[in-house]
């Protein structure tokens, strides 16, 4: 058994035979040629299931540390290649020093670009697509042990873009780039829940980003971050939708340190220092925890709201803190978004994995109605009959992955349970 160790809250031990830290493109290729089993891609550790594990060969890529390059070739579409192990706050304050920018990143700038691509973790904003709508190219070590490279515009590329390490180890990408920009941070408080249940799209639509904090019980909305793009956006005014702006950079999540946290109280800056939640210099998050997400339709929003809020008891005992966010429809196969405008439902459980996981199928329940998608990178109690129900084109990607990957090499547990590669 190797040494992989652990996810990075935890929340599962990797059981894989061998770990190979690939510290070139050779490494990775020569490590799928010699792999006597199945293989599979290892990042950031930032999953919070088995996905990325396998009983073979991981192979991690993190340690291939080459430098990011921006192509000016086509003025209207600049791009950066990038490593695929790659954090997205070392590549974003890479591009800010050259006046570039991504239009989008997650919460947590930890995340390795190739890992929050190929499991559809999308940031925030009504007018922005999740992470993976910036990818342009792929190169990846496939199962014959050589260096492929897919394109978008290439026929399958749009089921490759979030592809849960199904059909090989990527080990660099390119992303589609745009001049750099500010971004505010403004917390506003008290907002009634009516004014939530009944207006969610108009106030996740109305800033750059927009993250609403909820334990589903309390009698305002806890707190709610308005990310303002500077010339992008109106000036937030003092009450918004029934709620206040707090003059001061007085936001909290949990019980974490509040210097983790990226500048608040409508001080303007960098888009790298203000999209994410946490600086990269700390430990993100809470740390010992578990999450779930869940993904519906915008335009059932407030209806999904209401059907979770009517858990709350059962869900606060439990619950370090909600999130809720918007993304932009695209048409990437296996993203939480293909196809429709998305509400993400987003819970950080305290690390009790049996009450979590007894709880989930209620969730999972009242959800139903509203097609919801978990993500994959998450917990969620989904069966490969439920995610093909709410993925609509799970049929296409599991037939483009095992046209790429007919002996199996990067099938996992995890890829056969969901329903997204064929039993070995």
């Amino acid at each position: 058994m190797s040494d992989a160790g652990v996810t990075w809250a935890g929340t599962h031990t990797f059981g894989a035979e061998r770990l190979v830290e690939a510290s070139t493109v050779d490494d990775v290729r020569r490590a799928v040629r010699q792999a006597p089993g199945r293989v599979k891609a290892l990042g950031t550790r930032h999953s919070f299931n088995d996905i990325a594990d396998t009983d073979g060969t991981l192979i991690s890529v993190t340690g291939i540390d080459a430098a990011p390059l921006i192509d000016l070739t086509s003025p209207s579409t600049p791009t950066v290649n990038a490593p695929a192990g790659m954090r997205y706050g070392v590549l974003g304050g890479w591009l800010q020093k050259r006046g570039w920018a991504l239009h989008n990143t997650g919460s947590l700038p930890h995340i390795s670009v190739a890992g929050a691509t190929a499991t559809g973790t999308h940031g925030s904003g009504a007018r922005n697509g999740c992470q993976s709508t910036a990818l342009c190219r792929i190169e990846y070590v496939g199962a014959d042990g050589k260096q492929h490279t897919a394109r978008a515009g290439q026929p399958g590329f749009e089921g490759l873009a979030v592809g849960l390490g199904a059909f090989g180890v990527i080990t660099e990408v390119t992303l589609g780039i745009q001049p750099t920009y500010d971004i505010r941070q403004d917390v506003y408080t008290g907002m009634p829940w009516e004014h939530l249940l009944s207006e969610t799209p108009a106030i996740l639509a109305d800033a750059y980003s927009v993250s609403i904090f909820t334990t589903w019980t309390e009698p305002t909305v806890q707190q709610i971050w308005r990310k303002s793009g500077m010339g992008l956006d109106k000036t937030p005014p003092e009450e918004w939708h029934g709620a206040v702006r707090s003059p001061a950079s007085d936001a909290r999540l949990v019980d974490g340190d509040p210097d983790a946290l990226t500048p608040q109280g409508g001080q303007p800056g960098p888009w790298i220092d203000r999209l994410p939640h946490f600086r990269l210099t700390h430990t993100p998050s809470n740390g010992a925890e578990i999450q779930t997400e869940y993904f519906v339709p915008m335009e059932v929003a407030g209806e999904a709201l209401a059907a979770v809020r009517a858990l709350g008891d059962l869900i606060t005992p439990l619950l370090l803190v909600s999130e809720l966010r918007a993304v932009a429809a695209d048409d990437l196969w296996l993203s939480g978004a293909y196809g429709r405008d998305t509400l993400a439902i987003h819970f950080t459980w305290a690390l009790e994995p049996e009450a979590v996981r007894a709880v989930l199928p209620t969730i999972e329940r009242a959800l139903a109605p509203f097609d919801a998608r978990p993500h994959w990178g998450k917990w969620h109690a989904f069966t490969a009959a439920d995610i093909a129900r709410v993925h609509p084109r799970l049929a296409d990607a599991r037939e483009l992955f095992e046209s790429l990957d007919p002996d199996g090499r990067f099938v996992n547990d995890y890829l056969i349970r969901s329903g997204v590669r064929v039993a070995r």
